[in-house]
């Protein structure tokens, strides 16, 4: 658990016992920011709307958004939500921090592509993010930043100091294939590096490329996980693959080991 450190109360022979110091878990503050380049008009695999029409990248990402808040408010109905989106630049969609899943719903139904030309900035949203963090902390509170990026041909830059670590950065990417016209190893490889850059507490960072929105319903709720409880990434073994179960085959009868008939 981050934050905690473990003490034993005497060190002769044959002692075992161990205990933890405690530690305040934080409510959080999350902002979801959105990347909102035509790109997550992308279409996903196997998954079709009410009308009957396949589901958007951003469709499924709505959709996610709502499910983890439902989920989060579960878990602890003091967390709150924000919501911003990314294009060239970040803007505001709903400043005010908010615990009420109706104002998660009204911010998705007003969610929408718009149009992006050059390398998107995260630098504004590491500046907000930053501002809006200090005053979390005022309530004991922390912050967190969920990314959902969608471009895979385009490295997202930043400006931002490396001694300053006051929020923790999820992305969760969903590109295309490798091409001639992208390069989405590249673009995670700049992702991951700007969250290790800002990230007070383990930030992850997870992807898909195959299209499916069950798997980033699947991965947004790994994302669910409290950033002051977290196990570095690479030992998250979560969600686990379900393995085919091997019929037992029955042994079959030998001379020696067939029943013998009674006379």
């Amino acid at each position: 658990m981050e934050g905690i450190e473990g003490d034993s109360s005497g060190r002769g022979e044959g002692s075992s016992r161990y205990t933890l110091k405690p530690s305040r878990i934080c409510s959080e503050d999350i902002l979801f920011c959105v990347d909102v380049d035509p790109q997550c008009l992308v279409e996903m695999k196997g998954a079709t709307g009410p009308n009957g029409r396949p589901l958007t990248r951003l469709d499924s990402i709505k959709q996610a958004i709502i499910l983890f808040a439902n989920a989060k408010l579960t878990i602890n109905p003091e967390h709150r939500f924000a919501f911003a989106t990314i294009s060239n630049s970040v803007y505001w969609m709903r400043k005010e921090f908010s615990s009420e899943i109706e104002s998660t719903i009204a911010a998705m139904r007003g969610l929408s592509a718009s149009s992006s030309t050059g390398q998107p900035d995260l630098t504004n949203l590491f500046r907000l993010a930053a501002h809006e963090a200090k005053k979390s902390r005022l309530h004991d509170r922390i912050l967190r930043v969920i990314l959902f990026y969608c471009r895979s041909s385009e490295r997202p830059q930043h400006q931002w100091p490396v001694n300053q670590k006051l929020f923790t950065l999820d992305v969760m990417y969903l590109h295309d294939k490798p091409g001639p016209d992208n390069c989405p190893q590249e673009v995670y490889d700049t992702l991951v590096e700007a969250l290790e850059h800002v990230s007070e507490y383990e930030g992850y960072i997870l992807e898909s490329g195959q299209g499916l929105a069950r798997v980033l319903f699947r991965h947004v709720l790994i994302l669910l996980s409290h950033p002051q409880q977290r196990c570095i990434q690479e030992y998250v073994d979560i969600p686990k693959s379900i393995a085919k179960k091997v019929p037992q085959v029955e042994p079959m009868a030998t001379e020696d080991s067939a029943p013998i008939a009674s006379q």
